[in-house]
């Protein structure tokens, strides 16, 4: 006879999972598991908790039994209400639906499908949908054991998104007038409950009302983001105020207005999103459904994941394919923290911005500090609750972002803001045309909105009246790779945009003044840009070269960014900056090392996965981080150790979808928030993972006694 068989095993090779079901409902559907001899093997059976009869079980089986369990055991509904493969006519055709719940009184009625399917959703739910239309069931589940949809049939070409199906002692109206405060949305959160992403529910969006509601997509989820966000903001800090993102049975119309007074206020406490008496397009039928799917969703997580992922997809969505602008990994942002280690006395900017993770992620490092010296338990960074003053003085004060698209800037200054309760030095400004900020700093309209978070950052000027040098302790970006700079204008600013040459000069007067020694050295690039263009060289082959310096036609973006990086951090300031592998090792990107070493003392270079930044794009990238010399904080020598690692745990799939952690018995291991945890190396997840490279550098830094680790 052969051992018991786990259900884990059953559903290794099919697209269902048991992430929805209790560890108790598992066990009791494996307890009751027989292996039947049918003559060639042995087979999996369990007697059907309807039908009353032995069934094979199939991995279909396995989830149908447990959502059997479900209905019958957590919601109350009793078996004699249920029937399996319900017979639904379609003209000469019948179809059947996995479970059929009868209504309490007309016994005979469907109450709820269920459809348990290995398709997608948007498959499964044009099924489900059909179902319903024919037999009249107000209500369908669908699922896959891991992601589930409830849905409530308004009528036959409007089925609404609802968070949960009502027990057998509710009745639809409870579920849909019941009011909520937060406490109720941490409770039933649909990305915890259904296992989805904020992104999924976008892309649902999109199919059911969005692609054809004649709007801009990025614009009208962007308002219903921000309107979110506000909402659960105020009932964070008043408990028991009521949501009012959600639809307690209002008309479409009234839905509307109270959407609309919602979002007024929202743009009125965060100002410089939207501009004033902006309203939501969506038309009250479209805005319902979109309500109905974001209501049950909770925003404020202890990660940014959730919005950031569904940012990341709208922005890149809405900038129609434009390349290069790939917001970074959270993952990768918080080993660039950790490895840099802002304190809360020093600036930091990000000039390559996006969404703002380098900024917001320095911000959670240093407010993380704050709570420990105040005594407070640092909670969820990113959420509702009111922080200490010195938080939000520091983000007032010390935390600064540039970006030259404004959606991303939008989206930036709103988690910004957030953080800052109200104030933020976001602002939307082309980082390396600096020439041009007048322009920007003199329109009325801009200063209207970026005014604040300019004078402020005026005062960290090098030189006052110029826009070039700044004195920022800390640098953190990733810059676009994509696109070179071909305006003459803009490279006559930068030494990174000229090309060194030695030209053969004959006839040479041995005794001249301007005669420099080569023989045992060629002097570096930065050298030969400091030195007068008299100057002549005597080279180790007995040649007499002289210079020329000459302005290159086009440059990468991301070279440029490198020299203007460097130039808003003072001596002893640090920098992590993300750039493409092959600047580290080919041969004709010698100048710009030797420009770097020059500058500024290496400090590490973090090889990342090629499959970190995909599905947007598998160029091999690396971190670099430096530190600028300075007489005590990084005095300048001409050897010294590097830190170098390579990551090696992908962190993503081929096609870009993350792989997360596992625990010992094959479940997804969770975080202290109930996030799941993302595969990578790169660093400690709260205790939970093995230390990584960021771990192995603060030794590096301690050993090497580098200024910020002291």
């Amino acid at each position: 006879m052969p051992q018991q068989i786990k259900l884990s095993e059953l559903l290794r090779d099919s697209a269902y999972k048991l992430t929805q079901f209790k560890p108790a409902q598992i066990q009791a559907l494996e307890s009751s598991i027989s292996m039947k001899d049918t003559g060639k093997n042995f087979a999996p059976y369990v007697t059907c908790l309807v039908r009353g009869k032995p069934i094979k079980l199939t991995p279909e089986e396995v989830v149908r039994q447990l959502f059997i369990m479900v209905l019958k055991d957590d919601l109350g509904y009793p078996v004699k209400r249920m029937e399996l493969e319900y017979g639904v006519v379609f003209g000469r055709e019948k179809k059947r639906a996995d479970i059929c719940v009868f209504d309490a009184i007309r016994t005979t009625d469907p109450y709820i499908l269920v459809e348990l399917k290995k398709p997608k959703l948007k498959d499964g739910k044009e099924q489900l949908k059909s179902y319903c239309n024919a037999t009249g069931a107000p209500m369908g589940v669908w699922s896959n054991g891991d992601s589930i949809s409830f849905y409530h049939r308004k009528d036959p070409n409007y089925f609404e998104d609802i968070p949960s199906i009502p027990s057998a002692h509710e009745k639809l109206s409870d579920i849909l007038s019941e009011r909520w405060t937060i406490d109720d949305l941490v409770k039933k959160d649909k990305l915890v409950k259904q296992k989805k992403s904020l992104k999924d529910l976008i892309l649902e969006m999109e199919d059911e009302v969005l692609a054809n509601a004649g709007v801009d997509v990025f614009e009208e989820m962007f308002k219903l983001v921000f309107t979110k966000l506000y909402d659960e903001m105020e009932s964070g800090r008043e408990k028991k105020r009521h949501l009012v993102f959600k639809n307690y049975g209002d008309t479409e119309t009234e839905l509307k207005a109270k959407i609309q007074d919602l979002f007024d206020k929202a743009r009125h406490k965060w100002s410089g999103v939207f501009p004033d008496g902006a309203k939501i397009d969506l038309t009250p039928s479209h805005l319902a459904v979109c309500v109905s799917s974001l209501e049950g969703v909770k925003l404020f997580n202890s990660n940014l994941d959730v919005v950031d992922e569904a940012f990341e997809y709208l922005i890149n969505k809405s900038s129609k394919g434009e390349k290069g602008q790939y917001f970074t990994p959270r993952y990768v942002i918080d080993m660039c923290v950790k490895m840099l280690n802002p304190q809360e006395q020093e600036t930091m900017i990000d000039t390559a911005a996006g969404s703002c993770g380098f900024p917001v992620h320095t911000i959670f490092h240093v407010w993380e500090q704050i709570m420990k010296e105040e005594g407070l338990d640092k909670s969820h960074l990113f959420t509702t609750e009111k922080k200490p003053p010195r938080c939000e003085t520091y983000v007032q004060e010390k935390v600064f972002a540039i970006d030259f698209d404004e959606k991303a800037v939008r989206v930036g200054r709103t988690l910004n803001l957030i953080a800052g309760d109200g104030q933020t030095n976001v602002l939307h400004l082309n980082t390396l045309d600096y020439e041009r900020w007048d322009e920007k700093t003199k329109d009325e309209e801009w200063t209207d909105i970026y005014g604040e978070g300019w004078k402020k950052l005026r005062r960290l000027r090098a030189t006052k009246d110029q826009n070039r040098d700044f004195s920022f302790d800390i640098l953190m970006a990733n810059p676009p790779f994509a696109g070179d700079i071909k305006e003459t204008r803009i490279l006559a600013k930068y030494e990174l945009a000229r090309t060194v040459s030695l030209s053969k000069v004959n006839n040479i007067d041995e005794n001249d003044k301007n005669i420099e020694d080569a023989t045992r050295r060629t002097p570096t690039f930065p050298e030969f840009l400091r030195v007068s263009h008299e100057t002549i060289y005597k080279m180790g082959d007995g040649t007499y070269r002289k210079v020329k310096v000459k302005p290159q036609n086009t440059v990468g973006r991301d070279i440029l960014f490198i020299e203007r990086n460097l130039n808003f951090i003072k001596s002893g300031g640090r920098m992590a900056i993300v750039l493409p592998q092959g600047r580290f090792n080919n041969s004709s990107d010698k100048d710009i090392r030797e420009y770097l070493a020059d500058h500024c003392r290496i400090l590490a270079v973090v090889g990342l996965h090629g499959n970190a930044f995909k599905p947007h794009t598998g160029t091999k990238t690396s971190v670099l981080f430096v530190q600028k010399w300075h007489d005590e904080l990084c005095p300048k020598v001409d050897d010294y150790p590097i830190f170098f690692a390579t990551m090696s745990e992908p962190s993503k799939d081929n096609s870009g979808d993350k792989i997360y952690v596992k625990n010992a018995d094959g479940t997804l291991m969770l975080d202290t928030h109930q996030h799941l945890i993302v595969k990578h190396d790169l660093f400690n997840h709260g205790g939970k993972t093995q230390d990584g490279i960021a771990e192995a550098f603060i030794e590096f830094a301690k050993k090497e006694r580098l200024s910020f680790f002291r």
